[in-house]
């Protein structure tokens, strides 16, 4: 991917960040390594299951129940990459 795809698809997973667990603009302030599952107490597990629906919603996409774990929500980058993957497949 160039380096401009990149970038739009990391400013579209913060955009579902924020979206999806009502951050009011905050996730705009978040870089690749800022942490999510475990630090991020909006991001639950309940949380999980509407996160992994809004990515699928937004880039047309759908996840398999074995395709993703807890890894892939450590951080915005972790979970850049699993987009990424996703969209290269």
């Amino acid at each position: 991917m160039d380096l401009h795809k990149d970038e739009v698809v990391f400013r579209d997973v913060l955009g579902v960040l924020d979206d999806v667990l009502t951050l009011g603009g905050r996730a705009q302030r978040f870089d690749r390594a800022t942490p999510l599952l475990g630090s991020l107490p909006e991001l639950d597990s309940m949380a999980v299951v509407g996160l992994i629906t809004g990515l699928e919603e937004r880039f047309g996409f759908i996840v398999e129940d074995d395709e993703i774990d807890g890894q892939a929500f450590a951080s915005v980058g972790t979970l850049t990459d699993f987009v990424e993957r996703k969209l290269a497949a």
